[in-house]
C-alpha cells in the first residue's frame, strides 16, 4: 500500500504526520513523522511500548530517563518500553524525526495523566 497523504495531528507544540496506523490498514506497526518547532521544549511522558526515532533534521535534544542525547541528521535513538522521554528543540531551525512504534502505544505525563495519542490507533 502507497500512502502518500499523512493525516495530520498537534500535540503539545509538535505536528505528527502519520502515515501508518490501523486508521491506514495496519495491523501491528503505526509510523509518522514528528516536526518539532524551533525553542520548542517537549513534554516529558513514559511510554508502555518501545519507540524508535530517526532522526530526518534539525538539532533536538532528546531527553530519555533525565539523561540528554543530541542526536544529529541520521541517527536513531531507541526508547525502551517503561522509559521517560521528551523531544526538546532549542535550536533556531526545525526538527523533524520519523518514529515508529506497535499499535496501541500509550504515555503517562508527569502527574499521571494517561496520552492515547491518535497516531497509534
Amino acid at each position: 500500500m502507497h500512502i502518500t497523504e499523512p493525516v495530520r495531528h498537534s500535540l503539545h507544540g509538535a505536528d505528527f504526520d502519520s502515515f501508518v496506523s490501523p486508521s491506514s490498514g495496519s495491523r501491528e506497526l503505526c509510523a509518522w513523522r514528528t516536526t518539532i518547532g524551533p525553542g520548542q521544549a517537549g513534554t516529558e511522558h513514559t511510554v508502555d511500548h518501545e519507540e524508535v526515532f530517526l532522526v530526518l533534521a534539525g538539532e533536538p535534544v532528546i531527553r530519555l530517563d533525565g539523561e540528554p542525547e543530541t542526536p544529529t541528521s541520521g541517527e536513531v535513538v531507541f526508547v525502551p518500553a517503561g522509559s521517560a522521554v521528551a523531544v526538546d528543540n532549542p535550536g533556531p531551525d526545525p526538527v523533524t524525526m520519523w518514529v515508529t512504534t506497535v499499535v496501541g502505544l500509550t504515555a503517562t505525563i508527569a502527574g499521571g495523566d494517561p496520552i492515547s495519542p491518535p497516531w497509534t490507533r
